[in-house]
C-alpha cells in the first residue's frame, strides 16, 4: 500500500499527540490489540503508512522549526509518549484570519504581519501532494477553518475537520467536496472515551431502559491553550452546538441541557476534568440521579480516532469517493452529517473497510 500523505493546519497539542502517535505505534503487530484504535491494520493501511508532510501555524517560534520539535514548543503541553525523529518537514506561517482572538494573541505567539507572510496554503498542498489536510485549528476558527477547505478543494485533497466548525455536516460544502470527487470527514472529533461518549452512551442506556430524562449537564475544565481560547463565548457558539447535539440527538424528545467548557484552570495544563449530572424519573414515578466525573490527558485522547479517520479517508481516496464519509464520521466526530448511535457507526466503519457500504 502507498504511503498517506498527511498535512496539519495547527501545530497544537493535539496535533503533537497524532504525531507521536503513529510513531508510538509504528511496530505494533498487525492483530495487535493497540487502545483507541479500530484495528492496527485498517483497510490494508498500518499506524506507520501515515507520513506528515506539510504543517502550518502561526506561533512564531514554531514557524521555520522541523515538525518534530514544533510539536513540543511552548504553549503545547500535551505529554511525551514517543520519540519522534526529524521529519523534514518546516512549520509554515499559514494564515491568522479570525484563528486567533485578541486574548490569545500573546499566549499563541502569533507573528507579526510586518514580519512574516502567510504561504499560499493550496499550493503548498499542490507542491507537498498531500492526500488530505487535517484541521486541527482554534474552536471559533469559522473564517479560516473555511480558509483551509477552500485550499483543499483547490488542491485537489481531502480535509478531515477536527473541530467544531461545519464542513462535512453542512449541505452545500459536503456537495463541493461531491463535486470535486474529493472526501471529507467531520465535524468536531470524539475522543477515545471523552466527556461526550460518556455522556451519550449513558443517555442512550437510560433512554433503552425507559428512564424519562428531566434534565442533564456536562461541565469541562481544562489548563491548555484551548480551555483558555475558548473563554470568550462568543467563540463557543458551534462548540456548544455540537456537542449539544451529540447528546440530544439520543433522545426522542426535549430535554433541558448545558453542555459545554466551564472554566480554564491553568494548573491543570492538558489533564481535563469533566462533571455530568443526568436527572430522570423511573417506575412509579421514582427520581434517579447520575453524577459521574471524568479525568483524562485530553490531546492523546483523540489521537487515535484521528488515526482511523486519516485511513478511512485514504481508503475513500482510493475507491475515488468523493464527499462526506457518512459511516466514519458518524462514528468519529461529534457532528456528523447523520447521528446514530456509535454501536450502529461502528458497524458501519466496518461495512465501509470491507467494501459493503460505499461511504
Amino acid at each position: 500500500m502507498s504511503k498517506i500523505r498527511v498535512a496539519v493546519a495547527g501545530v497544537g497539542n493535539c496535533a503533537s499527540a497524532l504525531i507521536q502517535g503513529v510513531y508510538f505505534y509504528k511496530d505494533a503487530g498487525e492483530d495487535e490489540v493497540v487502545p483507541g484504535l479500530m484495528h492496527v491494520n485498517f483497510g490494508g493501511y498500518h499506524v506507520r503508512d501515515i507520513e506528515f508532510v506539510a504543517a502550518f501555524d502561526v506561533n512564531r517560534e514554531k514557524i521555520g522549526r522541523d515538525l518534530s520539535e514544533a510539536i513540543y514548543a511552548e504553549p503545547n503541553c500535551c505529554a511525551r509518549f514517543a520519540d519522534v525523529p526529524n521529519l523534514g518537514v518546516e512549520v509554515l506561517p499559514g494564515p491568522i484570519l479570525d484563528g486567533v482572538a485578541p486574548h490569545m494573541l500573546k499566549p499563541f505567539k502569533a507573528y507579526s504581519a510586518d514580519t512574516m507572510e502567510a504561504v499560499d496554503v493550496s499550493e503548498v498542498l499542490k507542491d507537498v501532494e498531500a492526500d488530505m489536510l487535517v484541521n486541527y485549528l482554534p474552536v471559533g476558527s469559522r473564517k479560516a477553518t473555511r480558509y483551509y477547505a477552500e485550499a483543499a478543494l483547490e488542491a485537489g485533497c481531502a480535509f478531515v475537520n477536527c473541530i467544531p466548525e461545519f464542513i462535512a455536516s453542512d449541505s452545500l460544502w459536503a456537495g463541493r467536496f461531491e463535486e470535486r470527487g474529493i472526501p471529507v470527514a467531520g465535524d468536531d472529533i470524539k475522543s477515545q472515551l471523552g466527556a461526550t461518549i460518556v455522556h451519550r452512551n449513558l443517555v442512550d442506556l437510560c433512554v433503552n431502559r425507559g428512564i424519562l430524562l428531566e434534565e442533564t449537564y456536562q461541565l469541562n475544565l481544562g489548563g491548555n491553550t484551548d480551555f483558555l481560547n475558548m473563554i470568550v463565548e462568543e467563540r463557543l457558539k458551534t462548540k456548544r452546538i455540537s456537542k449539544t447535539e451529540a447528546v440530544t440527538s439520543i433522545v426522542p424528545y426535549k430535554v433541558p441541557t448545558r453542555i459545554g467548557p466551564s472554566d480554564y484552570v491553568p494548573f491543570l495544563r492538558d489533564r481535563k476534568v469533566c462533571y455530568l449530572y443526568i436527572c430522570g424519573k423511573k417506575f412509579g414515578g421514582q427520581p434517579v440521579y447520575i453524577t459521574v466525573k471524568l479525568e483524562v490527558e485530553d490531546s492523546p485522547n483523540s489521537a487515535g480516532v484521528v488515526i482511523d479517520v486519516i485511513r478511512a479517508v485514504k481508503i475513500a481516496l482510493d475507491r475515488k469517493v468523493g464527499g462526506p464519509l457518512i459511516s466514519m464520521s458518524s462514528y468519529a466526530f461529534k457532528h456528523p452529517p447523520v447521528q446514530v448511535p456509535d454501536s450502529e457507526a461502528r458497524i458501519w466503519v466496518e461495512e465501509f473497510i470491507s467494501g459493503k457500504r460505499p461511504r
